[in-house]
């Protein structure tokens, strides 16, 4: 009990981290009078947002308490499910509040040194990695002293809760920045020949709080509810493997690991600063590794300490190690100098067609090396513990120790756009403008390690979280069976539907957003001379009020495919669901994460390098690319990660009930 006081310590120090850097930022100058105008534009726009999605959310997490109380018949299960959907959503509200204050003082920043600008922006990146960690902490150990000691599977409601909360602030906040920035590029940039985040656009305004929505708080929500149920499973795991002495300890350990990978993140946002002969990506891989180093001696402590098992050490080890192994993959593949960007580059030279087909293959080849290093880590770790699943959750653990510093790096993203977008919409200046770019385009690589991170760890998490929904049903004896087989071809197919639902949501928001900008255009023609300013806040409510309802349908087949399946055909067929949705969706968040992020890099690359002519068909092939690429890497690929861990989740969540009951439909 001594060490959950200490993790409970450990995140409220990084919450007091996270009010120093807040602080830190705040002081920083906030720029000129119309800078500050844009920016309020956006924080506005943000708040108001986030103020509406999350009454959504509320109301939906309330209407779910029902089937909880029934289910379980415990008050501290529906605790602890309010206790995660709440934490995921104040730990995003922190880290987008900030982002939106930080912004406009990069922008201001870079007209003085490269490098205090980035340090700003990372500040303000750091605020959210910190509060992601830190909050997950404080909230898995404060339910655990007070009744999570008796027994762990009370605390299961944690994950479901933060698993729930992600996947609406993931869709909702994905679906409405890229209505608004696929509206604002078609009609801006392809139609009017102008260029990207100009005043005169009236979706600009909307894309520039979609950033703040989508890749900040969308994304802090997604990496808060992987590491929650990555400490909610750890606990059961150990719980049901271990005995005696050994179940405390065992259960302890995500606690270990816990505190160190708080510690590990607070020391590598300190280190990583920007230097005058250093890329941005460099000053954040110092960072990261320096993350890495610590949590490889913590995990050594831990393993040593608690466990006196060195091959447990070895299992968080190569957790580890495959996380930043996916950081240098992503880093070549969507990096602005690596050979898949400058391909893109010429490809799109040779038109639009080129464009797709060339982002489609290296979509597709890319996620093999992350996939392959997450598998190597999981074999390692069953083979080495001869078969022991407690292995992989080290492994699966080991993982979690950087998300910290890579929440971090992602958040930096968003920041690094809007302010670029405050600088171009406010007075071009030639150095911050260059700046401003290297920082947009670093950004934009350490998004993409987030989403291939938070996709590849995402597969070990449901790995962990099938085998422990095996274990409470007795799945093993029931492979191969004519119910789990078809589980795994209902299970292969559910993830294309729920992509193609928030494919076509995207799409539906952005048509809406290309009629009114052309309408206005229309209405009155001094807004392109200048003359007079766009209605951005018809926008701004045009994205709100379609994420906001097209984020249930892909929340409801993601919830109700595993209680159907399970009512209906039993815990066999919900085993091969899992198994089939996991593999499919996957491999499918995979490719549009990275093929995404290719066209988007590769459009950038193209601006960067002198070929952003009007009209060429160079950039408009760019463009294309870019803006097919938008709700791939933005929506579905980030709500893929959630929806196979959701659906894990919520397995575990009913298999009680399933036991309990014959199912509709009897198969051998």
């Amino acid at each position: 009990m001594f060490l959950v006081w200490i993790a409970l310590a450990t995140g409220s120090l990084a919450m007091l981290f996270v009010a120093y850097l807040t602080l830190s930022i705040y002081r920083e100058d906030p720029g000129t009078p119309e800078m500050r105008e844009v920016a309020r534009h956006i924080r506005n726009g943000a708040k108001t947002f986030l103020k509406r999605q999350y009454k959504t959310i509320l109301f939906l997490v309330l209407l779910l308490s029902i089937p909880i109380v029934i289910i379980f018949r415990s008050g501290e299960v529906l605790i602890s499910f309010y206790t995660g959907a709440l934490l995921s959503l104040v730990a995003a509200y922190i880290g987008m509040n900030v982002a939106v204050r930080a912004n406009v003082r990069t922008a201001r920043a870079a007209f003085a040194t490269p490098a205090r600008a980035f340090n700003i922006a990372f500040r303000g990146g750091s605020v959210m990695g910190l509060s992601v960690v830190g909050l997950s902490l404080v909230g898995i150990s404060v339910l655990y002293l007070l009744y999570g000691h008796r027994d762990p599977n009370l605390v299961i409601g944690y994950g479901f809760g933060a698993s729930l909360a992600a996947l609406f602030a993931q869709l909702g906040g994905g679906i409405f920045t890229k209505a608004a920035d696929i509206g604002a590029d078609l009609v801006g940039k392809i139609e009017q020949n102008i260029p990207e985040d100009d005043i005169r656009n009236p979706a600009v305004i909307a894309d520039q709080v979609g950033d703040n929505v989508g890749d900040c708080a969308g994304r802090g929500s997604d990496l808060f509810e992987s590491i929650s149920d990555d400490y909610v499973t750890a606990m059961i795991v150990g719980w049901s493997l271990f005995f005696g002495a050994a179940t405390a300890n065992a259960v302890m350990f995500p606690f270990a690991l816990g505190i160190v990978g708080v510690l590990a993140t607070m020391v590598g946002v300190f280190v990583v600063r920007g230097w005058k002969y250093l890329k941005p990506i460099t000053s954040f891989n110092i960072g990261l590794f320096t993350a890495a180093a610590i949590a490889v001696g913590g995990a050594y402590v831990a393993s040593i300490w608690l466990l006196n098992d060195i091959r447990i050490f070895y299992c968080a080890l190569s957790g580890i190690v495959a996380s930043t192994a996916v950081g240098l993959i992503v880093q070549y593949y969507i990096g602005p100098s690596g050979k898949p960007v400058r391909e893109m580059g010429e490809a799109s030279k040779r038109g639009a067609a080129m464009n797709i087909i060339t982002g489609i293959s290296y979509g597709l080849q890319s996620p093999f090396l992350a996939f392959v290093s997450m598998i190597i880590a999981v074999l390692f770790s069953y083979v080495i513990t001869n078969g022991s699943i407690f292995g992989v959750v080290a492994a699966n653990l080991g993982t979690d120790l950087a998300i910290g510093i890579i929440m971090a790096g992602d958040a930096f993203g968003p920041i690094s756009d809007n302010a670029q977008g405050i600088e171009q919409m406010t007075g071009v200046s030639a150095t911050a403008d260059e700046t401003l770019e290297k920082l947009d385009s670093t950004g934009n690589t350490t998004k993409a390690y987030a989403k291939a991170f938070a996709t590849a760890s995402g597969t070990v998490s449901t790995v962990v979280l099938f085998a422990t929904y095996s274990q409470v049903v007795g799945l093993w004896s029931m492979l191969l069976s004519q119910a789990f087989v078809i589980g795994i071809l209902i299970g292969a197919a559910v993830p294309f539907l729920f992509a193609s639902f928030t494919i076509r949501a995207t799409a539906k928001g952005a048509f809406e957003m290309v009629n009114e900008v052309r309408r206005q255009f229309k209405a009155n023609p001094e807004i392109l001379e200048g003359k007079a300013k766009p209605d951005y806040d018809t926008c701004i409510d045009i994205s709100t009020k379609n994420a906001l309802k097209k984020m249930v349908l892909p929340t409801l087949v993601t919830l109700l495919s595993p209680i159907l399946i399970g009512l209906l055909l039993g815990p066999a067929a919900l085993g091969g669901l899992l198994l089939g949705g996991t593999c499919t969706a996957s491999l499918l968040a995979s490719f549009f994460t990275f093929g995404g992020a290719l066209w988007d890099n590769a459009k950038k690359s193209i601006e960067a390098s002198g070929f952003w002519i009007k009209g060429t068909q160079t950039h408009t092939a760019a463009v294309v690319g870019d803006t097919v690429g938008d709700p791939l890497k933005d929506v579905a690929g980030p709500s893929l990660n959630i929806f196979m861990k959701l659906t894990n989740m919520t397995a575990l969540f009913i298999a009680p009930l399933l036991l309990s009951i014959t199912p509709l439909i009897t198969l051998t």
